[in-house]
């Protein structure tokens, strides 16, 4: 058998050993990313006054007596979501409309003087415990209801409802932040203190991370859940990342179709050209927000329909499942928004797809095939790195395996402690050659078309920033 590149024969090319690349792998994620990483997928809750308006964008002169849900159950919400693999839900406590979810001394306009008159952060943070989910929020830092908008006196209004969020629910595992930023009450727009935000968060709850606008995880660029053929965690960091979140973030509420396949990001964010010579190198792991719907909140079939939008209101769970792979399966995470109805539940219309999603996931997984490896050796100039949950070392180029079994899909896994290294890899079944892939990193799902029936299997890093540390390789029927 001929094997196209030897990894440590020339690695196409590319130092596999040098300051440089030495420069690349000592940028590692933090214990919160780390955290944040075993996620992988987790929900979005969009419920507040546009649920009952019939709108994604409030004006922020809604009557908080429009708030109304009847059968309120958030245990409801967390039991659908957990049965179908959700690690955890980010709730929408305040969108762009200032209408809070949560008890706040700070403004009127919450949801305790709406006929509910419940805390819902509260009762979430209850139900996320009784079904061992991690809780986020989502508090929007543009608020076209309060007076002080686009005055230094805001940035004094959203830190102290920052800090009631960080003291009062118990531990948060994300503060999600959009970049949208526009016209409040006053007509005035807003410049945020971004630093004294991260800085509360940091103060009260170290171990959150701070997401799209925030050092730890960036928006991958659209709400379609689009991926990048090459998905890099290490990047160059600059103020630009920022900028263009909030530059791309939805402007209007005419917004949101377009923003199913807007992609507004370079396709190569991290590859060697990229970084090379830049000088503030970040762990930024990707996250695709989409929804199971074509909206952000909850609408009937009558809204899409006025609204122009052909496919109807829902995306199917082949659909979702295929953004699943994508996104899970190509180093990214999946933020999933699913929105209560008017009566405070999750809908039968989307609990149906979350269980058709659920079940194509499940059965990809369910079957795992046992195998013998083997290291393949040759001559390194450097020691490799020791992963102890699957072991690269001692100068090993690749990895034989001898499955017991056909299988259809792949998964494989870097252990991202030690930076995300292979840039490029090869498969080889029974000396067939059947694909080469890009990166690995968090996660990299390969999906045949068929059952693969093969004596040995043959991994081989043809790429890579130093020696590969891989974290486990996993086969299912």
């Amino acid at each position: 058998m001929i094997i196209a590149h030897s990894w440590c024969g020339d690695n196409n090319g590319y130092s596999a050993f040098n300051n440089e690349v030495k420069r690349y792998t000592d940028v590692r994620p933090s214990e919160r990313q780390l955290a944040f990483n075993d996620m992988k997928y987790y929900n979005f809750i969009h419920f507040g006054v546009n649920t009952f308006t019939d709108r994604e964008w409030g004006t922020g002169e809604e009557d908080e007596k429009v708030f109304n849900p009847s059968e309120l159950d958030t245990d409801q919400w967390c039991r659908v979501l957990k049965n179908t693999g959700s690690k955890g839900i980010i709730l929408t406590v305040k969108h762009h409309d200032g209408f809070c979810l949560f008890d706040t001394k700070y403004t009127s306009h919450s949801v305790m003087n709406s006929p509910l008159g419940k805390d819902i952060a509260a009762l979430l943070k209850e139900s996320c415990e009784k079904y061992g989910l991690k809780l986020g929020l989502y508090l929007s830092p543009w608020d076209r209801h309060e007076k002080t908008y686009g005055t230094p006196e805001y940035n004094d209004f959203f830190v102290n409802q920052l800090t009631e969020l960080c003291t009062k629910y118990g531990d948060i595992f994300c503060f999600w932040f959009d970049g949208a930023c526009g016209e409040g009450a006053n007509g005035k727009k807003q410049i945020y203190d971004w630093d004294r935000y991260y800085e509360t968060i940091r103060k009260y709850q170290p171990n959150a991370v701070i997401a799209i606008s925030g050092p730890d995880v960036r928006w991958i660029g659209n709400e379609g859940g689009k991926v990048r053929k090459s998905e890099w965690s290490v990047i160059p960091w600059t103020q630009r990342v920022l900028e263009e979140v909030a530059e791309n973030s939805q402007k209007n509420e005419a917004d949101g179709q377009k923003m199913i396949s807007f992609d507004r990001v370079d396709e190569d964010l991290g590859s060697r050209e990229v970084l090379f010579n830049k000088a503030d190198l970040r762990w930024s792991p990707a996250e695709a927000d989409v929804s199971v719907n074509y909206g952000w909140f909850w609408h009937d079939e009558e809204y899409y329909r006025k609204n122009g939008y052909k496919k109807g209101s829902s995306r199917t769970g082949k659909e979702l499942a295929e953004i699943y792979f994508n996104t899970v399966g190509g180093n990214a995470s999946m933020l999933l928004n699913v929105p209560p109805d008017k009566r405070g539940l999750i809908n039968e219309r989307e609990i149906k797809i979350l269980n058709e999603f659920s079940e194509i996931i499940k059965n990809t997984f369910k079957s795992p095939v046992e195998y013998e490896a083997a290291a393949i050796t040759e001559d390194f100039s450097e020691r490799s790195l020791f992963s102890k949950e699957f072991m690269l070392q001692d100068d090993e180029a690749g990895i034989k395996i001898m499955p017991s079994d056909s299988f259809k899909t792949v998964l494989l896994e870097e252990d991202i402690r030690f930076s995300q290294r292979v840039e490029k890899f090869e498969i080889y079944a029974d000396g067939e050659y059947m694909d080469s892939y890009t990166v690995i990193g968090s996660g990299k799902i390969i999906r045949f078309d068929k059952a693969i029936s093969a004596k040995e299997l043959l991994i081989i890093i043809t790429q890579s920033r130093g020696n590969p540390v891989i974290k486990s390789i996993k086969l299912y029927k």
